[in-house]
Formats: C-alpha cells, sequence, structure tokens
C-alpha cells in the first residue's frame, strides 16, 4: 500500500480555497475511484490520467486506487486536478521520488491523452493565494508567463508529465521574472475629450465625474453624443496601481478572458437584453457579471431605460458598497464591484421630447411610463444627471481656433486636473470623494454658510432625501478640488446642484 499528498486550490467566485488531493493506493480487484465531491470533468480525469500515464512511460498501478479531493464538502470543478492526481499516482506508487519542498509546492493542469500540459481558467486567482500563503507553483509552461506580475512568487514550468521523472523539478529555475504576455486587444482608443462638440457643459461634468469617480446619467437626443463622451471617461481616469492590476486580472481571469499585464482600466458596455446573472454575476458556476469584470473601471449602460427592472434593482448594492454579494442555495460567493456607472437614456421613447424638429410622437402616458423604468432608489444613487441638447450644425462643423496648438478642454490637459484632484482627496482623506461616509462628508465637506442656505433651499423645492443631499456636497467638494479650493463655497454648490435635474 501507498499514500502520498499533493496540494493544489479549488475555485468558488473569486476564493481560491486549498485543496489536498491525497491518493491511496490499495490492494484488490482494480478499481479508480475519485471523491470529494468531484463535478463531472474531476471525475472525466480518470481516463485522461490513465491514457498520459502510458503514454509517457508510466505504468498504471493495479489494485484499489483512491483519490480524495479534501476538504470533501467542497465543490471540485475543472481540469486543473490533472497533474496533482497523476503525481499523487506515481510517488504513491514509488515510480517518482518526493521532490523537496513537495509540502510548499501547488501543482495545477490538465492533461492531454499524449500528457501534455493544458492550461487551466483561472490560474492567476490561485497564484494570489498561494503567493499569501509562502508556497511556489508548478504550471503548465503554456500559462507561466501569465503569473509574471506576481512578484516574489516561484514559478515551475511544467510541459509534459514526463518531465517529472526528470532532475527538472529539483534543478529547475524560478522564472517569475519572465516576460508577461501581452494580449492583443481589438478596438480603437478611447476619444479624445476635444472631439466632442457643442456638449460644454457635459464635458465639465465628465471631468468631475472622472475626479471623484461620481456616477453619471446622461440624458439626451440620439446622436447628441452621450456614447461618445462615454467612451472619453478611461482616458481621464490615472493607470491602474499595482493591487488595483491585480485584482482587475485576477477577475479577468476567473471570467477566462484574454491575458493582459498590465491590465488597463476596464470599460465594459453590456447590451440592454442581458439577463441579471449576466450583470451582477452568478449563474451555475458562479462567475463575475459585468459589474464585476468593470472593477477600477467604467460600466455604461447604454438606453439605460431598455435594461429588465431586475438588473437595474441590481445595482443598488454594488453602487452604495463597491461589492456584489452573490448567494445562491448551495453556494455563496463575494464578488468585488467598485465601478464607475456612466449611464444613457433618451427622454422619451422615440428620442425627440423637447426638440422642435423632428416633433415627439410620444404621448404623455407613454413618456412618463418609460421614463419610471429607473426606480426614484436607483437614480438617487446617481450623482450627476445632466440632460444633453441636441448638437448644432454650427457646433458640429466648428473648427479649431488659428494658432491654438491644443484645445483648453482635451484629453491630456483634463486627466492632468483629474490626477491632481484625486491626490488632493487621497491626502485628506484616504479615499476618493464619491466614497466618503455620511460622517465624513459632514466632516469634509461641509460648504460655507451661503452654500449651506442654497443646499437647504434646493432641498426644500426639489424634496431631496438626505442621499441626495450627501451627494451633492460629496461633488461639490470635488469641483473645489478641482479648483484648488481648501473650502467648499457656494459657487460649488451651485454647479453640484445644476448637474442633478429635479423632474
Amino acid at each position: 500500500m501507498g499514500f502520498a499528498q499533493i496540494l493544489s486550490r479549488a475555485q468558488i467566485g473569486l476564493a481560491a480555497p486549498e485543496v489536498r488531493v491525497e491518493v491511496h493506493l490499495g490492494s484488490g480487484l482494480p478499481q479508480f475511484s475519485i471523491v470529494g465531491l468531484p463535478a463531472p470533468v474531476v471525475r472525466e480525469s480518470k481516463e485522461r490520467v490513465r491514457a498520459a500515464l502510458a503514454h509517457c512511460g508510466f505504468e498504471f498501478p493495479a489494485g484499489r486506487i483512491t483519490v480524495n479531493l479534501a476538504p470533501a464538502d467542497l465543490p471540485k470543478e475543472g481540469g486543473r486536478f490533472d497533474l496533482p492526481i497523476a503525481l499523487g499516482i506515481l510517488l504513491a506508487s514509488g515510480q517518482l521520488r518526493e521532490p523537496e519542498g513537495l509540502a510548499c509546492t501547488e501543482f495545477y493542469g490538465e492533461l492531454a491523452l499524449t500528457g501534455e500540459l493544458k492550461p487551466v481558467p483561472g490560474l492567476l486567482l490561485a497564484a494570489l493565494h498561494a503567493s499569501q500563503a509562502g508556497r511556489r507553483l508548478v504550471v503548465p509552461a503554456v500559462q507561466v508567463r501569465e503569473l509574471a506580475g506576481l512578484e516574489g512568487l516561484q514559478v515551475w514550468a511544467l510541459q509534459q508529465l514526463r518531465n517529472l521523472d526528470s532532475p527538472v523539478m529539483q534543478t529547475a529555475a524560478a522564472v517569475s521574472g519572465a516576460a508577461p504576455v501581452m494580449a492583443q486587444v481589438g478596438g480603437e482608443p478611447p476619444p479624445d475629450l476635444a472631439q466632442v462638440r457643442g456638449q460644454q457643459q457635459a464635458q465639465r461634468a465628465l471631468v468631475i465625474a472622472a475626479a471623484g469617480q461620481h456616477s453619471l446619467l446622461l440624458c439626451g437626443p440620439p446622436g447628441s453624443g452621450k456614447s461618445m463622451l462615454a467612451r472619453c471617461l478611461p482616458g481621464l481616469l490615472p493607470p491602474l496601481e499595482q493591487a488595483e492590476a491585480l485584482e482587475v486580472a485576477a477577475i479577468a481571469a476567473v471570467a477566462q478572458l484574454p491575458p493582459r499585464w498590465p491590465p488597463e482600466r476596464p470599460f465594459r458596455c453590456p447590451h440592454h437584453s442581458a439577463s441579471a446573472h449576466a450583470i451582477v454575476g452568478g449563474g451555475p458556476a458562479l462567475r463575475p457579471g459585468e459589474v464585476s469584470l468593470a472593477h477600477r473601471g467604467v460600466l455604461f449602460l447604454d438606453e439605460l431605460p431598455e435594461f429588465d427592472r431586475r438588473v437595474l434593482e441590481g445595482l443598488r448594492e454594488p453602487l452604495e458598497a463597491g461589492v456584489m454579494h452573490v448567494v445562491r442555495a448551495r453556494a455563496q460567493a463575494r464578488f468585488p464591484a467598485a465601478f464607475q456607472l456612466v449611464a444613457a437614456m433618451n427622454p422619451c421613447p422615440c428620442g425627440c421630447a423637447g426638440l422642435v424638429t423632428p416633433r415627439c410622437r410620444c404621448r404623455k402616458a407613454q413618456v412618463e411610463q418609460y421614463r419610471a423604468r429607473i426606480s426614484g432608489p436607483l437614480l438617487d444613487r446617481i450623482d450627476l444627471q445632466l440632460h444633453l441638447p441636441a448638437v448644432t450644425t454650427e457646433d458640429l462643423v466648428a473648427a479649431p481656433a488659428l494658432g491654438v496648438e491644443e484645445p483648453a478642454l482635451c484629453t491630456r490637459r483634463a486627466a492632468a486636473a483629474v490626477h491632481a484632484a484625486r491626490q488632493l482627496q487621497q491626502a485628506r482623506q484616504g479615499c476618493l470623494n464619491a466614497h466618503l461616509g455620511p460622517a465624513q462628508t459632514l466632516e469634509h465637506c461641509h460648504p460655507d454658510g451661503a452654500g449651506l442656505r442654497l443646499l437647504r433651499e434646493a432641498s426644500q423645492r426639489r424634496g431631496y432625501s438626505a442621499r441626495s443631499q450627501h451627494r451633492v456636497l460629496r461633488v461639490a467638494r470635488t469641483i473645489a478640488d478641482l479648483g484648488g479650493c481648501a473650502q467648499t463655497r457656494v459657487e460649488e454648490v451651485a454647479e453640484a446642484l445644476a448637474l442633478r435635474w429635479s423632474d
């Protein structure tokens, strides 16, 4: 009889709990059993391991082979356990000597029938947890460069199962310094803010939203520049820091998106027909949704009233807390969702409300029903709400002034102002203005006497809730930060109120 234990990890949401692959060889009739709540793809690893061992010249042991994936009550999915199971069989049968440092090494890899190691999804997430535990990794050679962003992690590349029988496990050098994989990303770069014509107030609102990470709702007729403004926002945001980049890359790895290092700030634009699971996350495998794929980036919801009501109401929790809790009957997961929401909508179903030509063809009841698809509690959580006018021909074809090399409001200059304002906020309170709690809002965003009177009068006239008043104060504080003002004055409060519609 023989016994071996190999370390690996499972994946549940954005968690990677440790799994001990225990292999026991016993006497009796030939039988190969895998226990420990394995999914069908894990149970099928018996055939892959058997064929790979035979093809690589190893002997498949006779008798009873029992593989236990502990802890037994943790669901196991994917082909990542093929390599640990095969290695456990070889160690338990005495065909391999125990590698040095086996107790602090984790193994991952799906086996082809020829013994070649194939990539496994979510490897970066497992590597993050392994690095925190002080472990080293043995991974498929085709994936080793995906882990180049993890500093101090020892990673061994394994291309073939037969290489386990060579000195590679004892003498191979760590490859954690390998050059990262750069995935090809389709699409054009974000448009420059100077390319937006005739929407000066919307451009200003976009800069304010970027400076304080405020949510933004743009309402205007078709062709007024709503989508173009939203696509300008990623260009105004500063690059991701190391910790933020690892979070974004781990979420992308779990969602099986193409690897990219260093990752850019996400810009997600789901179609309005997307389901609730696709937006907020969930499903049978508890995958992250669009709100998590947009973590540390921008979530753009075009045609906001056309989204399903359950989808829109599901945005309340991440907008308020920056996380998304997905609870199912047999499992639950917590996904980060600190995204910046930019939404766009038409003023009515035909989009012509407020225009002289063409005239709006919608009845009053239709317009009210269309706008009522966005609930009051959700609208209350959106910081900036702006009406966009139609773009005139004069604004559209206006040429830049002669002798001016760069417009006053362009992405480069706006991004510099956003960066300076964010540095002020981090130095003052340790977070951006949009993330301030009620007590911190009153402490850092308290306006002067005239600003307080103006806010009181506007709240009484428009019926603002306490949440709305706090959001007005945070936006006013961001405007003051952009202007370099230490005190929130009445001018900033007035501009913040102007950027929040009353109907």
